[in-house]
């Protein structure tokens, strides 16, 4: 696949979703919050629902796939989280570990955000 092509997801958004995936303040929350699962929720839905007409959607399979994984991971963290604190026999290390490997896959699911949007900005930008 043509990496540029790839990016046909992002390019057959409407403004609305394109606005809706830029307001979502994504950027403070890779400081090491946790992301809300409605703004997961609506990252997903942007992400499945942004695949252009006449693109394969192996890009935004990819994209959705990653951002499912990645709730996944939080919701392992919190369920590790709330085991540990109710006193279910969940080790303090298992529940450090989870919340830790969801804030990875987390900042680096906002990095990759990060250079989709710099590179369809980019694309946006050039002369024809």
């Amino acid at each position: 696949m043509n990496p540029i092509s790839g990016l046909g997801s992002f390019a057959g958004m409407n403004p609305a979703q394109m606005m809706e995936l830029r307001s979502m303040g994504l950027q403070d929350l890779a400081g090491g919050s946790a992301i809300s699962p409605k703004q997961l929720e609506a990252l997903t839905s942007v992400v499945d629902s942004g695949a252009a007409p006449g693109v394969t959607g192996d890009f935004s399979n990819l994209l959705g796939q990653i951002v499912r994984e990645v709730q996944a991971k939080q919701a392992n963290a919190g369920a590790a989280t709330a085991g540990l604190l109710s006193g279910q026999g969940v080790p303090l290390h298992q529940a450090v570990l989870a919340s830790e490997e969801a804030s990875v896959a987390f900042q680096l699911m906002v990095e990759v955000r990060n250079k989709l949007l710099e590179a369809y900005q980019e694309l946006m930008r050039m002369q024809v």
